[in-house]
């Protein structure tokens, strides 16, 4: 569409505002309300132009070929000067004195000085919140916070409060806004023209504006916390991260960013990182040299081979660590140390997921760009709580929803999501296989298929049809607790959607059976042929940890070398052997629990744990302090002194992910730059350099100087990641792998042509529900699922040494008040939760969010113990543990 502005035509697409032509004729206007992520309310009215004869503010006024736009002239320039004017008058002269606002900035062009400013509020500041202040008296009305908390966000924090010249921005909740329902993700912060509401450590209005302290530094890198992948701004000052902001043109995040990676930050100047090496001696952990704690790896790793070969060392290498550390500690243990013992968390929580998926479609990843899911109006979220564990996907989920998009959840708990739902299902832990396959049988019984697909692109429709036979939903409903009322309606919704997705998490993978439960989500996209076609968006795995996708794309996995070619095949290892000239062992190595067992039995004499802390995070943990305590030699990589660094033989220092080069792989398979922001602190070093100089002192070679030869090199052995490059990627961008060719874009949707099976079809999975490994009975009657909180990550080694401990300072067991009823258990009071394996102590909250014979807690306080009540139950196919379903009994 051709708008005139000011006599001159632009081109502006169906739907634009004369704000829109106006911007695009390169014209400037003020307009203190407006964000263009947000809707427009044309509420300050400093945006006014000449529209069609009439005078009418740009923003709100749609653009139109016959509607000629003006916006030059004495009139038009004075009334809005009069404008801004007006709403200056009633602030404070600070407002206009800062150089650093969007407000001060439009003064300065309007040549509106700070004698303007003539109000004397003194409302005071409300600094009661760690990350977000507020200044009411810069307040100007203008709803843009309200609205990005509403329609970006979607938790509905804030409001407008009092009456005519008063009005002023104010939690909902009406009291301070460490009180209120706001999630810190600062958006916000990053909104407010004026300065109004202000994040600490920088001068207000500069997060909206960008506009910095010139003494500072900017660097563009990726969020380090979970597999969403934010783009974020890290801005530092003399060698210190002094903020973090979301990069607005962020591929994922689109500007915006949740509480831990906008806040979480402060854990790289804490006092407890870990800033030389240590070693054991006499029993107690010493600080050494580099050069004494690198000799005595060498000696001990010398040793553990002599007596016992190769297979005697293992490491489990980090899903925090950059894809080239990955990269480069597999290919040490291949071609140094001679094992494919190398394994890494994804072992914990999504292996399932690249057993599932790879079974099913031929491909370890998710099936398309969350880039597209603005086109789906159907989504299905299983088994993940994104508004907590992963908030900015969590928040463009509920901005479909809110807009349109039907909203379908299946977890046990009211997650965040949940009250926003069409239809929440709450099935009993471990029946998600029952529960799928409920809903596939009214797929198919009411004809909600696409034939032409199946037909021509599938392969495992008898033995499935014949399988679902046992599972209408009546039978579903025995086996899951859920009506089967709500399967039918949960399966209509999904089958007649015009282009449906799959979200999913956890709580499909950590199970005896997670693999199945996979592959019984996937039979649902093939059943609707939504996947690999514009008719669906296939299945998203919301990955926990920053690189948890790249670090098993990088070969860091007992079974497959970079690029996910077996170790079996002698063509890959032949390939592999031609770039490293090295010898491959053909045989798989250990998984991590196969890891620990074979260190109990004394056939394990040197293991190298990478970023991991694997007493807190893994199952049954005094096994694996058993396990440690009976190698000869162990060897932690970390940040912070963990539980684990407290077995090891010697600690060694790392960089955290602000300190890196490199890149990640977040949940939809894109490669993003990781820039190092800041150096280490002390003798801290990458953990590719650290790998690097463990194999100097063993007299090896890794070549892969720098990391972006190291990622070069593993482009040599995997066509998936041919056309990726670190030179590629800061000119280009964010790519998906597969990526192929240099010169094209990679593969951000999968499977538009053909499977990546042998047959190049879809295999549908013909498995029948099993149930999970415990079952509660008279002595433990309660089932306990683990999961994460919104303030934490992981074992919160980052998060609880910084202010997110202000806003979750303790663990505590959620339950339902039926259960705390029958237990004679009130809140906040302190229990003790035991298990068939062990006990933690906890505080009881009840609530409704769990149901009646289910508890929850989180795993971010290894203090309480939580991860002793877990088994040794592991998924049949790929030993992820079985987190999600333990019986418990509590005792005061």
């Amino acid at each position: 569409m051709r708008v005139s502005v000011d006599g001159r035509d632009v081109e502006v697409g169906e739907g634009a505002s004369v704000l829109d032509a106006v911007c695009a004729a390169g014209v400037w206007l003020p307009a203190l309300c407006h964000d263009d992520r947000l809707s427009a309310v044309g509420s300050c009215r400093t945006c006014l132009v000449g529209a069609g004869g009439n005078i009418a503010a740009a923003c709100v006024t749609p653009a139109g070929e016959h509607t000629p736009v003006t916006t030059a002239g004495e009139e038009l320039e004075a009334l809005r000067r009069d404008a801004v004017e007006l709403l200056v008058s009633a602030l404070p002269r600070r407002a206009v004195e800062t150089t650093h606002s969007e407000l001060a900035s439009v003064c300065h062009k309007l040549g509106i000085g700070a004698s303007t400013a003539q109000g004397t509020r003194g409302r005071g500041t409300d600094d009661s919140h760690p990350y977000v202040h507020l200044d009411p008296d810069l307040c100007i009305a203008c709803g843009r916070c309200v609205r990005i908390c509403a329609e970006v966000q979607g938790t509905f924090a804030l409001t407008l409060a009092g009456r005519g010249a008063d009005t002023v921005v104010a939690p909902g909740t009406g009291g301070a806004w460490a009180d209120s329902d706001c999630v810190a993700c600062g958006g916000c912060v990053d909104t407010c023209p004026t300065g109004a509401i202000f994040q600490p450590g920088l001068p207000p209005g500069s997060a909206a504006s960008r506009r910095l302290p010139t003494t500072s530094t900017t660097t563009r890198t990726t969020c380090g916390y979970c597999g969403v992948g934010c783009s974020l701004d890290v801005v530092a000052e003399d060698g210190q991260v002094t903020a973090v902001l979301p990069d607005r043109e962020g591929p994922v995040n689109r500007g915006h960013a949740c509480v831990k990676g906008r806040f979480a930050h402060g854990f790289q100047r804490s006092p407890e990182r870990l800033t030389q090496p240590l070693l054991r001696r006499n029993g107690r952990l010493e600080p050494v040299s580099w050069g004494d704690a690198l000799d005595h790896v060498a000696r001990g790793l010398r040793a553990a081979v002599a007596a016992d070969g190769p297979d005697a060392v293992a490491a489990i290498s980090s899903a925090r660590a950059t894809n080239e550390e990955n990269y480069l500690i597999q290919k040490f243990m291949r071609t140094v140390i001679g094992t494919n013992n190398i394994d890494n968390c994804s072992r914990l929580c999504h292996s399932p997921s690249a057993a599932g998926l790879t079974a099913s479609f031929g491909l370890p990843g998710g099936t398309d760009s969350f880039d597209d899911i603005d086109r789906a109006d159907c989504l299905l979220v299983v088994g993940a709580n994104p508004v907590e564990a992963h908030p900015v996907v969590g928040a463009r989920l509920l901005e479909r929803a809110l807009r349109g998009a039907t909203l379908i959840v299946a977890d046990p708990r009211a997650v965040g999501l949940a009250g926003h739902a069409d239809v929440h299902l709450r099935p009993r832990p471990g029946t998600n296989v029952a529960l799928c396959h409920g809903i596939a049988h009214v797929l198919l019984d009411e004809g909600l298929i696409d034939d032409a697909f199946l037909r021509e692109r599938a392969t495992g429709l008898p033995e499935l049809t014949a399988l679902l036979k046992e599972y209408p939903p009546e039978a579903a409903a025995a086996l899951t607790g859920v009506p089967a009322a709500g399967i039918v309606q949960a399966a209509r919704l999904y089958g007649r959607a015009r282009c449906p997705a799959i979200v999913y998490g956890l709580g499909v993978t950590e199970h005896l059976h997670g693999t199945d439960g996979v592959r019984a989500l996937a039979n649902l996209a093939v059943l609707r042929g939504a996947v690999g076609t514009d008719r669906g968006l296939g299945l998203y795995p919301l990955r926990g940890q920053n690189n948890v996708q790249g670090a098993s794309d990088m070969g860091a996995l007992p079974d497959t070398l970079p690029g996910y070619h077996k170790v079996t095949d002698p063509a890959a290892r032949a390939r592999a052997e031609r770039v490293w000239g090295a010898p491959v062992p053909e045989r798989p190595g250990m998984r991590i629990p196969q890891m620990f067992a074979a260190a109990r039995e004394g056939r394990l004499r040197a293991l190298w744990v990478i970023g991991e802390d694997i007493c807190s995070t893994d199952p049954d943990s005094r096994q694996v302090a058993a396990a440690l305590d009976a190698c000869p030699l162990i060897v932690s990589q970390d940040l912070f002194l963990s539980a684990t660094a407290s077995h090891a033989d010697v600690v060694l220092p790392a960089a955290s992910w602000l300190e890196k080069d490199g890149t990640f792989v977040n949940f939809d398979r894109r490669f993003q730059r990781v820039r190092p922001t800041v150096d280490p602190p002390g003798q801290a070093r990458s953990d590719f350099d650290i790998v690097h100089a463990v194999a100097a002192v063993l007299g090896a070679d890794l070549g892969c100087p720098t990391p972006a030869a190291a990622l070069d090199e593993c482009a040599r052995i995997s066509p998936h990641f041919t056309g990726l490059s670190h030179q590629r990627l800061d000119h280009q961008g964010a790519l998906c792998w597969p990526c192929p060719y240099p010169d094209r874009p990679g593969q951000a949707k999968l499977y538009t042509d053909r499977f990546a099976t042998r047959d190049g079809r879809a295999h549908l999975a013909a498995a029948p529900y099993l149930p999970p490994g415990e079952q509660p009975d008279d002595t433990y009657p309660l089932i306990l699922v683990t999961g994460r909180r919104l303030a934490h990550y992981n074992s919160g080694s980052m998060t609880r040494r910084t202010d997110n401990l202000r806003l979750d300072p303790t663990d505590h067991l959620d339950i339902h008040p039926d259960d705390a009823a029958r237990h004679h258990l009130r809140d906040a009071q302190p229990v003790t939760v035991e298990s068939r394996h062990g006990q933690a102590r906890l505080t009881i909250h009840i609530t409704a969010h769990t149901s009646p014979g289910q508890v929850f807690c989180a795993f971010h306080f290894p203090a309480s113990g939580v991860n002793a009540l877990t088994s040794d139950h592991a998924d049949t196919v790929t030993s992820c543990p079985e987190y999600k379903v333990t019986a418990v009994r509590l005792a005061p």
